[in-house]
């Protein structure tokens, strides 16, 4: 486990280096010039030359790639073209409300999947659970905005119950307002996920269901509830696990989808702002921490799989493939 654990280490480092390289590169590949969020109309090729110069964007890519990679070496995601002020703050305190947003919808999602995907694969034969496979596969082809607007003109607008959108100023400090501005968008994310994870939950359940040995388990007088525990959940959750860590990772990339509907001051709105205003730091400091989460997650589910299932164990230790 412990080689296995260097390995894995190592290509997280490659493949958020190889990201980087990418990212920086696509980036300066994109039309429009930075220089211009800088300059009023009619600025002069003067102007807009002093402003390349004030943000660095006249120096060969090279020379800003390096000057980048060192400032990431110290944890400096960079300054803002447009503001001026240091990027990581800015991107650490909209993680106040990404983070509570996509970790609140996961929890959420998986308690609404888990128990209607396996119920949908257990009583596959009855009218409710074709109901249940029905609405899932309903739900995938559901827009996450289009439900987002429904939900806000049922529950916001004709109810009143909750806000339609925004968050409270002094954010968490007022707990309860902020608790409500999260409602509607968790239970906006966690719908659409649960869909496409119910589908999962239900093949892996099917899978478990139909093995030869859940049968032999019963076959040797372990009752349904004591077979599934101790053989099929095991089994029906290293796939599940797998796809977990990709709906996760899709619905933290996806925030800011979800933040636009709402009006919420999270990663989404900030990485939608540096985009129109052509601001590289900003842009890349909220790229790049999104994709450290994904390879982050990715690692975890990674883990978690091989500690459930004894076969990946062997295989990290060199046994049988």
């Amino acid at each position: 486990m412990p080689s296995y654990l260097l390995r894995r280490l190592g290509f997280l480092l490659v493949s958020l280096a190889l990201a980087s390289v990418v990212l920086f590169l696509l980036l300066r590949t994109l039309p429009g010039d930075p220089a211009n969020a800088l300059t009023s109309v009619g600025a002069t090729p003067e102007q807009i030359e002093a402003a390349r110069q004030a943000i660095g964007t006249d120096r060969p890519v090279p020379e800003q790639f390096v000057h980048w990679l060192s400032q990431l070496a110290t944890g400096d995601l960079g300054t803002s073209f447009v503001s001026s002020l240091p990027v990581a703050p800015e991107v650490t305190a909209r993680l106040d409300v990404t983070l509570p947003l996509t970790g609140a919808a996961f929890l959420l999602a998986v308690l609404i999947a888990v128990p209607a995907g396996f119920l949908a694969a257990y009583r596959s034969r009855t009218w409710y659970g074709s109901v249940l496979s029905a609405v899932s596969q309903l739900g995938i082809a559901v827009p996450v905005f289009w439900l987002g607007m429904i939900l806000v003109a049922v529950f916001a607008l004709n109810l009143g119950w909750l806000p339609a959108g925004g968050f409270p100023q002094d954010g968490w400090a007022d707990p309860g307002a902020a608790v409500e501005a999260l409602v509607l968008p968790v239970v906006t994310v966690a719908l659409v996920m649960s869909a496409s994870l119910i589908r999962y939950v239900r093949s892996a359940t099917l899978d478990v269901l139909g093995s030869d040995y859940l049968r032999t388990a019963r076959a040797l007088g372990s009752s349904f509830g004591r077979a599934m525990w101790r053989h099929g959940l095991r089994n029906a959750s290293v796939p599940v696990i797998s796809v977990l860590g990709m709906e996760l990772a899709s619905t933290l990339l996806g925030a800011v989808v979800v933040e636009s509907v709402f009006a919420l001051p999270g990663l989404g709105s900030l990485l939608a702002t540096g985009i129109a205003q052509h601001d590289y730091p900003v842009i890349q400091g909220v790229l790049f921490v999104s994709t450290l989460a994904v390879l982050l997650i990715g690692f975890a589910a990674d883990l978690v799989q091989r500690l459930i299932d004894p076969r990946l164990r062997g295989r990290l230790s060199g046994g049988a493939r």
